[in-house]
């Protein structure tokens, strides 16, 4: 018989229980809708399959209205499918409930039901519940939830940065490290530890066309998070009347494409976002004047998204005009005038010369004494005077309270290469080589494209045949045969055909990586040219392999063509170049003599510097110098070529120049983190050593039937086996996975899943144990001399609960943590004396149908034990209730105290920002007092 649903019944989730109680809103032909008011969240199910189980209370319970008060159920009436209780109130008044009105916060006593009614489970599912209660309360209240799971090497000022600006309600930050310290890996921590804190649900990403490939990488291999690609084609193929960014949480679109499109941005605006992330946010045009189409867009988007986080080049490197167009987005308010913003900023560049002084000498000069004592007025003499006396501590408290009063410290985080240690030095190897005549007519720097195109008239004709790159190719992997070497050019055409050359020339081992590849082919060719003892030495990539990989376990990069944009350089050399490279990049730089490639060359190398060293200058460079370089590169001007590269190098220098002296370190420090980034890589890499994690899934797939098989040192292969207890567990989905637990494999392998605890496999598996009754029951026999054969005991494990939206993260201060209880048949709680592992090492296995028969036969008697058992640990429940407030308490009220004192002197502290941290901290505390004590498992011991 069919299921009836009809609207004001109450259910709940049977996947979801923290929801609380449901109440049915409407049932629309085979779609039913459901809204659980206790946390605001409204579902939609499929009508035949809806994981969901009425409400239906007994005489003899005890229920609460959504007022608060309580009724004993005397009688129950349905009528017309909707349940009306009748009974007495602690007052012995007579009154009427209908479920319409029952508390959305009520709990259920599900595993002695189950117990009573013999669904009893295998023994070790008792011991999973109760450890994945213990792990999911610790990763909960972790420093480092949200920072630890990512695939990525931990780096201080990223993780600093993340903290700081995920920990934020409502975060409007610009985030303009220089190229290579990771713009892209902190944004998308923030992104990861905002979801999984609830802070924010729904994201909008905005990136260049051409950037869209790399963050749906980045986002799904790093992170773990599928975002949705949107596009004028996704658009057109949906309802007109729907909006597909309702079907998203994380959406990722092209900019160009939404200005362009009037219903997509009119979609955009409807879908409620709760964070804005903007990549590449420099190429957004505003001038006093007026603003660009896109930048216009950005503007309205930010006016209505409360998270806002910009990505963009160094500031500095774009002029103040530039600069002030970025932070007006974030705050509107508070940069309203340009020319106010270039004299508060000039205000701040003798301070921060003083700041260079203080870190340099360790002591100030009489100017920057002066200069400070300005800035902070008299508030400042008594630090003064300490560091004056060469007090070390003073100090590190002068440097914070500058940076307290950093006019864009709260809004802008930076950090240069010069300030991060760790990059390595590079060498450049370049071979000018004879240009063939038969790239006589050919023009461009790819002269191959053109006969590419031609009809094959043969292998013998085909042009790394002929090509002197090829041949010197060949020659040069040869001799660096011992090495893993990276070869990179423009397109994929070449990438195929240089396999080819290496193959039918050399037999070389060498593999590709282009865009014409799959996800799953891309990481097959990185894991080959990644194994170090039978992959391949040449990995050989289009453009596409300079965007989201990590190949430094190599140091060798040849550079076959180059890219005709100085970023995509970067891009390229960024591959081998990061932080934690334990050798010296060699770049092997081929070029064909008296031809556009040697006259590109000679642009980044003569007026970039762009081989040996970052050019944070590069993109401005290019932009003013472009079009006389591009009619230069195919001319034979070599006099005003020269002249171009005298005048270019001339400008990078007095660019570079003026960058060095506008250096901000009081805004470098505050990037950094300092001890505080420090420390959350300590805590990382010594999370990574322990072995709670393996030892935990190891457990978990044996309960769901999944069989694990080696793969090679650190890796395990996962297949379902032929009694998988439940096809939902978030295998894959194929049919057998790779994982490691080792993080640096995980970042030269990125064919194998990275479990962490913070992995969706890891969490969804944590998930199904803890949403599902399996393991809520359990009945033993216990091995144990001391006591008389036939003795019983319970085991009952209660749960300190609280039902509250994500976004007041009342985990962190309430976890679900398990409150055990140990009763003997007197009702006397031995918990304390007996820990959960020492008594679980005692214990056996009895037969399902054994078991029921002595539940049955005991069944008043452990009624009552159960009975006693939540009047034994409610103290406990009260404790921990009231110590999650104090918690609470004081965490938001020094976190509004801090706020509140920077808002005096850093006007960048937004109002709206503290009012929410109050109105967080008045819900917070009537959700926890509204927090109640759940029975989560049942375990009968008899003693034989």
């Amino acid at each position: 018989m069919a299921q009836q649903y009809l609207p004001g019944q109450r259910w709940i989730s049977d996947s979801e229980a923290e929801l609380g109680l449901g109440t049915i809103i409407t049932q629309d032909g085979r779609l039913l809708t459901v809204l659980y008011p206790a946390t605001g969240e409204t579902r939609q199910y499929a009508v035949h399959s809806a994981p969901l189980t009425r409400v239906r209370f007994v005489p003899g319970d005890e229920i609460t209205h959504f007022e608060g008060w309580k009724l004993t159920v005397r009688e129950v009436d349905d009528i017309d499918g909707l349940l009306i209780y009748h009974g007495l109130t602690a007052q012995n008044e007579a009154r009427t409930l209908p479920e319409t009105q029952l508390s959305n916060f009520i709990q259920f006593r599900l595993a002695s039901d189950r117990l009573f009614a013999g669904q009893i489970d295998p023994l070790n599912w008792f011991s999973l519940r109760y450890h994945t209660l213990e792990h999911q309360s610790r990763e909960l209240q972790s420093p480092l939830w949200g920072l630890s799971g990512a695939r990525v090497q931990p780096i201080a000022h990223q993780l600093h940065i993340a903290r700081e600006v995920a920990d934020r309600i409502a975060p409007r930050v610009l985030l303009a490290d220089e190229v290579g310290l990771g713009k892209t890996i902190e944004a998308g921590l923030v992104i990861h530890r905002q979801l999984l804190s609830g802070r924010a649900r729904r994201i909008l990403i905005l990136v260049p066309e051409t950037l869209q490939h790399q963050w749906l990488v980045e986002m799904r291999r790093r992170f773990n998070l599928q975002v949705a690609l949107f596009d004028a084609e996704r658009f057109a193929a949906s309802d007109p009347g729907s909006n597909p960014f309702e079907e998203a949480q994380l959406a990722l679109v092209a900019l160009d494409w939404l200005k362009e499109d009037e219903r997509a941005q009119d979609a955009a605006f409807a879908a409620g976002w709760d964070l804005l992330v903007v990549d590449e946010a420099h190429h957004l045009v505003w001038r006093p004047e007026g603003a660009s189409p896109a930048y216009s867009l950005v503007e309205q988007l930010a006016e209505v998204i409360p998270g806002v986080l910009l990505l963009t080049a160094t500031p500095e490197q774009l002029g103040q005009e530039s600069h002030f167009a970025r932070l007006r987005l974030l705050d509107p308010d508070r940069f309203h005038d340009l020319a106010a913003f270039r004299a508060e900023s000039a205000n701040y560049q003798p301070v921060a010369e003083a700041v260079q002084e203080l870190l340099d000498e360790g002591k100030l000069s009489p100017q920057a004494q002066r200069t400070i004592h300005e800035f902070l007025g008299q508030e400042g003499e008594a630090l003064l005077a300490a560091v004056a006396t060469g007090d070390t501590q003073a100090n590190a408290r002068l440097i914070r309270e500058l940076l307290d009063r950093h006019g864009t410290g709260r809004l802008l985080f930076r950090n240069t290469r010069a300030a991060v240690k760790g990059f390595p030095e590079r060498d450049l190897h370049p071979y000018p080589l004879p240009c063939p005549e038969q790239y006589a007519e050919a023009t461009g720097l790819y002269p191959e494209s053109l006969l590419q195109n031609q009809p094959d008239s043969g292998e013998e004709n085909r042009w790394w045949q002929f090509d002197p790159r090829v041949e010197w190719l060949i020659d040069t992997l040869k001799s660096l045969r011992k090495f893993k070497i990276l070869v990179i050019c423009a397109h994929f055409e070449t990438a195929l055909d240089l396999e080819d050359a290496l193959r039918v020339r050399s037999g070389i081992p060498a593999t590709v990586f282009h865009e014409g590849m799959s996800i799953v082919e891309r990481d097959r060719a990185a894991a080959y040219f990644a194994d170090e003892e039978f992959g391949a030495q040449v990995l050989i990539c289009s453009e596409i392999g300079s965007e989201g990989r990590n190949f430094q376990f190599a140091h060798h990069l040849v550079l076959f063509d180059l890219p005709s944009n100085p970023d995509l350089l970067e891009q390229r050399i960024g591959r081998l170049d990061r932080i934690g490279q334990k050798h010296r990049i060699q770049l092997h730089v081929p070029y064909l003599e008296n031809s556009p490639q040697q006259h590109l060359f000679q642009w980044y190398h003569q007026a970039l510097n762009a081989f040996l060293a970052t050019c944070p200058a590069g993109s401005a460079l290019q932009q003013r110098f472009g079009q006389r370089l591009q009619t230069l590169l195919e001319s034979h001007d070599e006099q005003a070529f020269t002249a171009l590269l005298d005048e270019a190098r001339t400008e990078r220098e007095h660019l570079e120049t003026d960058l060095h002296k506008g250096r901000d370190r009081l805004l470098e420090l505050n990037s950094a983190g300092g001890d505080k980034g420090r420390k959350l890589v300590e805590a990382i890499l010594e999370q990574d050593d322990r072995y709670l994690l393996p030892i935990y899934m190891e457990k978990l797939f044996d309960a769901f039937g999944i069989d694990s098989e080696d793969h090679s040192e650190n890796a395990l292969i996962l297949r379902p086996s032929e009694k998988m207890l439940d096809a939902s567990f978030p295998l894959g989905d194929d049919e057998a996975v790779t994982i490691t637990y080792d993080r640096n494999q995980a970042l030269s392998r990125e064919d194998m899943q990275f479990l962490t605890w913070e992995h969706p496999m890891v969490q969804g598996g944590m998930d199904l144990v803890l949403a599902g009754s399996m393991g809520n029951t359990a009945v033993a026999l216990i091995k144990n001399k001391a006591l008389k054969p036939g003795t019983m005991l319970l085991e009952l494990l209660f749960v300190s609960e609280v039902v509250a939206p994500r976004a007041l993260q009342l985990d962190r201060f309430l976890p679900p943590m398990a409150i055990r209880c140990l009763l003997d048949g007197n009702g006397n709680d031995l918990a304390a004396k007996v820990a959960f592992e020492k008594l679980n090492d005692q214990l056996e296995s009895v037969p399902r149908s054994n078991a029921n028969k002595f539940v049955q036969a005991q069944r008043d008697v452990l009624a009552k034990l159960i009975a006693g058992g939540e009047a034994k640990v409610a103290p406990r429940h009260t404790e921990r209730v009231a110590e999650a407030e104090q918690r609470l308490t004081a965490h938001l009220d020094e976190e509004l105290a801090r706020l509140t004192a920077l808002q005096a002197v850093n006007p960048n502290v937004r109002d709206s920002e503290i009012e929410a941290l109050r109105q967080q901290r008045t819900e917070g505390l009537a959700m926890l007092e509204k927090a109640a004590l759940r029975l989560e498992a049942i375990r009968v011991l008899v003693a034989g």
